[in-house]
């Protein structure tokens, strides 16, 4: 059998698929668009550029940058010069990026004119002192400002049009280390090095092989019965997991042409210009994440209230109807439910939903979401206008996608039906199988499961245990063999749009800095903002009452601040990304115990089962009046102390 690598992907699609558009980006003539069999073509040739400056077998090549044709290009080079792939999330904070460099043993850094700022203003954190840096863009007078501002030596970058060009010139010379690289390279060798879980501390770098990609990518293709040919713009990032094996591979498997949003002059740019890059592209499809599609859900609701109440009502009675006669996508409700609703719906249909689906082009099908659970309400929105958003599940270990909802198997509110060529199962504490609707960890095994974490033996063993892949995330299978993922065991915080972030070290510093706080469980499950659980030093309350006589309203504001007296040390200063500090917390009467079993053997929170204990009081903070009823519940906690 064939070995089933990327390279072997590449190879067929630019033979199959040879003067069909791949890689499409936005240049001051329009869109530029590169074929499958350019895009190989010009891999190679940078990757001669590459091997000139001194890449060898399983060497590093970090990459920062915005999604555009040579981003892909470079990691493709990367690979034939027989590296590794190592891609570095756009929103990393400019303190962040050093460790991940370090820690992967960069030997390149692939960045653009967007990231540059945040790549060179710590320059001296890197400890590769010859660490190459390849600019994605040309020379230009904020390139050259940038560096003086930071007094950073300019003729340091290399621009990768002069990589182009040396790769030319001296590829016939290296033809034959490529090609014996490529010989050389098996399904088992890494392709990339992921740093997503975590981003203070210890973050990990999951290493996936080049039969991680090709499994994952041929699976999604026929679960989903991907046509041929199809289009889509990209609106993630390309080191999104989700993107990156969507984006890159599976467009090999079927042929795919990917275009790049427009982010010349930085995100902000980028942002502006999806409304027109949608309606240029003409996407048959999009990936997207909760975040994006809320933002749309808002400026729809927007512009149909500027039409006035008339058009207003029109369209909310036409959403209801949809919403019923829709039901769960798998199980339609009687005819007597879609005759009734047949009129709400149609006008709307008529005047409203078919003018809103052009907003995202006019072929569009569908919409994928991942990278975070899709509240059901959205997935109802969606259906109804006519796209819908077909939900999947997965985690950058299993490369990343696990199960997903597609057109001919969908139910909203699950994550849809396990991919072919994985195995799933839910399995309790002891690590035993559990039936159908029975919630527990969800665990996998099949060859997308990562290799392990980069230099971190203990981790990988504590991950992967006889094959199996533990997620640490909690579900359970529904009776139609549909995914539900109800919540997570590991001690991971999840944004809005999907970012990851392990909290345990501003959870230690908020202990450690207050007087008044006794344990704290940070809390982010897909929202805007982090809140936090708290339980408290009972004898310093208690002395501070005594002593001072102070009123309950007073030592609310007073735990307030402790809260937060971390902010004031010198050691995290600034250390913690602002997102993932908590805005609000809810006082806790009981400690987190062993015997309540909030607490486990080995001395750590069980997370699940204090969010499911306390879900109320973690609901109170992301309701509407937020605020003034977190207080109210606080106040009621801290009664006990004033009636002794």
């Amino acid at each position: 059998m064939a070995k089933r690598t990327v390279f072997k992907m590449l190879e067929k699609a630019s033979k199959k698929y040879a003067a069909k558009p791949y890689l499409s980006e936005k240049s001051d003539n329009g869109w530029s668009r590169t074929s499958f069999s350019e895009t190989k073509t010009r891999a190679l040739q940078l990757s001669s550029a590459f091997i000139e400056l001194g890449v060898v077998y399983e060497d590093k090549v970090a990459i920062l940058s915005e999604a555009k044709t040579d981003w892909i290009i470079a990691e493709f080079a990367t690979l034939f010069a027989g590296a590794i792939s190592v891609p570095l999330s756009i929103k990393l904070l400019a303190e962040e990026v050093p460790f991940r460099v370090n820690h992967s043993d960069a030997k390149l850094f692939v960045i653009s004119e967007n990231t540059l700022e945040k790549v060179i203003k710590n320059w001296d954190a890197y400890t590769n002192k010859d660490l190459k840096i390849i600019v994605l863009d040309q020379p230009s007078e904020k390139i050259s400002t940038l560096c003086k501002s930071l007094n950073f030596d300019e003729n340091k970058l290399i621009f990768i049009q002069d990589l182009y060009q040396l790769g030319k010139e001296n590829f016939e010379k290296n033809s034959q280390k490529i090609q014996a690289i490529a010989n050389k390279i098996t399904e088992d060798d890494v392709v990339t090095i992921s740093y997503t879980s975590g981003t203070t501390g210890n973050p990990k770098g999951i290493m996936l092989t080049h039969l991680n990609y090709y499994a994952n990518s041929h699976e999604a293709v026929n679960t989903f019965q991907i046509k041929e040919g199809i289009s889509t713009l990209l609106i993630l990032p390309t080191d999104h997991s989700f993107a990156h094996t969507v984006g890159i591979y599976t467009a090999l498997v079927k042929g795919l042409s990917i275009h790049f949003v427009d982010a010349r002059g930085g995100g902000m740019n980028a942002l502006k210009n999806i409304p027109k890059n949608l309606i240029e592209a003409s996407p048959n499809f999009l990936l997207t994440v909760p975040a994006l599609t809320s933002n749309f859900i808002h400026k729809f609701k927007e512009g149909i209230q500027a039409k006035g109440n008339f058009i207003e009502g029109i369209f909310n009675r036409g959403i209801e109807a949809a919403i019923q006669r829709n039901g769960d996508g798998f199980r339609k409700p009687p005819f007597a439910i879609q005759f009734a609703t047949a009129g709400n719906y149609y006008l709307a249909e008529f005047l409203i939903f078919k003018k809103l689906r052009t907003i995202f082009g006019p072929n569009i099908e569908f919409l994928v979401g991942g990278g975070a659970l899709l509240d059901i309400k959205q997935q109802q929105f969606y259906r109804a206008i006519g796209i819908p958003v077909y939900q999947g599940y997965g985690l950058t270990e299993a490369a990343p996608i696990i199960s997903t909802n597609t057109p001919f198997a969908h139910k909203m509110g699950t994550s849809g039906k396990i991919l072919g060529g994985i195995t799933c199962k839910i399995c309790d504490d002891n690590g035993k199988e559990l039936p159908k609707e029975q919630k527990g960890e969800i665990v996998i095994q099949g060859d997308n499961v990562m290799k392990g974490y980069y230099k971190n033996p203990e981790a990988t063993a504590e991950t992967i245990k006889n094959g199996w892949l533990h997620t640490g995330d909690l579900g359970f299978i529904d009776e139609d063999d549909f995914l539900v993922v109800v919540g997570r065991e590991k001690a991971l915080l999840i944004s809005e749009d999907g970012e990851k972030y392990s909290p345990e070290e501003i959870e230690e510093a908020i202990v450690n800095s207050s007087k008044f706080i006794q344990q704290i469980m940070i809390y982010n499950d897909h929202q805007k903002y982090t809140t936090a659980l708290v339980t408290l030093n009972e004898n310093p309350i208690k002395e501070k009452i005594q002593k001072t006589g102070i009123q309950k309203a007073d030592l609310l504001k007073l735990l307030k601040e402790d809260f937060l007296n971390f902010s004031k040390q010198p050691e995290f200063k600034d250390k913690f990304p602002t997102k993932w500090i908590p805005t609000q917390f809810q006082i806790i009467e009981e400690p987190f115990t062993e015997e309540n079993k909030m607490i486990n053997s080995t001395m750590k929170m069980v997370r699940h089962r204090i969010t499911e204990t306390y879900q109320h009081r973690l609901d109170v903070m992301y309701t509407k009046g937020a605020s003034q009823l977190s207080a109210k519940e606080n106040e009621k906690v801290l009664d006990r102390y004033f009636n002794q």
